[in-house]
């Protein structure tokens, strides 16, 4: 299976990834992955600037991808980065393609001078990238989610020093679309 994550290479995400990315992540995701909280924070906004990843395979197909956020933490408080979706094509579920998503994904953010990272997942698997429920307790996200899953990793220590309230979108926002036909 480790042989799965050499031929993946991770890139920007372009416009011409957005069909794929799409149907990866209702694969991955299933239907019920555009009503949870974090989805609340995305919705009508962009990626923030230089954060969304796709991972490729030797053809040149979308594999897996993950997407950062621009968010404040509570009313006027910090700026913060929310992690998600990071979805995998279930074929290569196991395969390592995550865990160089998420690799990429942080670096990027680091050097772009982003002070923390906040996303709502699993902790066995997020924490083996530094994320914990540590820094969270004072934070919430809109609407239903289970709170050990609300999960940071400082960039910058002590960035999240102090930091309380509900998460909220503050990212660009997506230019309105004229609706189109259904074909």
């Amino acid at each position: 299976m480790g042989e799965s994550a050499r031929a993946i290479v991770v890139v920007a995400e372009t416009a011409d990834d957005v069909a794929a990315r799409e149907a990866l992540l209702d694969d991955a995701m299933g239907p019920k992955r555009k009503t949870k909280s974090s989805e609340k924070l995305r919705r009508g906004r962009r990626p923030s600037e230089g954060l969304a990843f796709v991972a490729r395979d030797a053809s040149g197909s979308v594999m897996g991808t993950v997407r950062l956020w621009d968010v404040t933490l509570g009313e006027a408080g910090p700026a913060a980065l929310l992690l998600g979706p990071l979805a995998v094509d279930p074929s290569l579920k196991n395969a390592g393609i995550g865990s160089v998503l998420m690799r990429h994904a942080i670096a990027e953010a680091a050097r772009l001078g982003h002070a923390a990272i906040l996303l709502v997942g699993d902790a066995p698997y997020y924490g083996r990238f530094g994320f914990s429920a540590a820094k969270t307790g004072s934070l919430a996200m809109p609407g239903p989610y289970e709170r050990h899953r609300l999960l940071a990793l400082e960039l910058v220590e002590g960035a999240l020093d102090g930091a309380r309230g509900t998460l909220k979108a503050s990212g660009r926002k997506l230019k309105a679309q004229a609706p189109t036909l259904a074909a």
